[in-house]
């Protein structure tokens, strides 16, 4: 007996290492400004009702406002999700209807391109002009490359073209963190955040909430791994008739997360679509820059 107790207490704290929960926080908490508009808008979008649609066998939430006879559907990157986008939403959902998806844990393109034709499809929205951002813009490559016939106009921002320099980087750590608990990873992703990716976008304290949210429980270490996953998938690139859907790129001078040379090569992926570069914006121009972001991209959807 004593010798089963003698491995069995190993076996018990190893699992209740690896099974601690991640500590959660919400953006209400996490959000550190007297100036309590921003948050007070994320609390009141958070209260208008979503939907969800199953595809792929997994649930999909997502949110529709307006009824404009043009529609804006908007794609989140891997640390994101559909209320990343509300300050867009709320701007532009009294001219278009606006579509924003948060993305389960599916780890390919194909799926992800399966998933959001199939909300346009419950929707009845035959043609989008589609903004998408990070893993959402190499999203929307995919989907302009894959369902053209669906997408009006597209928007790649702070994102890359297809590479190998992402799968190189980060190879060992993925497959760490595949094995590491849930805590540990998340834990990781905050630092991250906070020593890299927040001081580059303004240290805005609208985007540390909502980030840092995601990285308290919000978000899923499956879901996080799975949009890793898309960011290193492969398609088959976009043909010359493609490339007839107006395109526009968007960009930040001191992104810390889309490497100079990527952010050429996209550039020169697609030479003929339009190029607008945020000056120290970071990584999410759309979260701490809103008004500037709003208006680049109403320009781009009048012309």
């Amino acid at each position: 007996m004593r010798k089963r107790l003698r491995w069995f207490v190993p076996v018990l704290l190893v699992a209740a290492v690896y099974l601690y929960p991640v500590p959660k926080k919400d953006a209400v908490d996490l959000y550190k400004s007297t100036d309590k508009a921003p948050i007070n808008g994320l609390v009141a979008f958070r209260k208008l009702p979503t939907r969800t649609i199953q595809a792929v066998g997994r649930d999909w939430p997502y949110l529709v406002l307006g009824s404009g006879p043009k529609t804006i559907l908007f794609l989140h990157g891997m640390t994101g999700s559909y209320d990343f986008w509300w300050q867009q939403m709320m701007a532009f959902g009294g001219e278009y209807r606006v579509v924003s998806v948060t993305y389960p844990a599916v780890d390919n393109l194909s799926d992800l391109g399966k998933g959001i034709v199939a909300i346009l499809d419950k929707e009845q929205i035959s043609k989008t002009t589609v903004v998408g951002s990070s893993l959402g813009g190499y999203l929307t490559q995919y989907m302009v490359a894959t369902y053209p016939q669906r997408i009006e106009k597209a928007v790649l921002g702070n994102t890359f073209p297809q590479n190998d320099v992402y799968e190189e980087q980060n190879q060992g750590r993925v497959t760490l963190a595949t094995w590491l608990p849930e805590w540990t990873v998340m834990g990781a992703l905050r630092q991250n955040l906070e020593q890299k990716v927040l001081p580059a976008s303004e240290n805005n304290p609208l985007a540390a909430a909502q980030l840092l949210e995601n990285g308290y429980g919000r978000m899923s270490k499956a879901q996080f791994l799975a949009r890793y996953y898309c960011v290193i998938d492969k398609f088959k690139p976009i043909d010359n008739q493609q490339l007839s859907v107006p395109l526009l790129i968007l960009e930040s001078d001191n992104d810390p997360l889309i490497l100079p040379e990527l952010r050429t090569k996209l550039k020169a992926q697609y030479p003929m679509a339009r190029v607008y570069t945020f000056h120290q914006k970071g990584h999410f121009p759309y979260l701490n820059d809103p008004v500037a972001y709003n208006t680049v991209l109403r320009e781009f959807l009048a012309n």
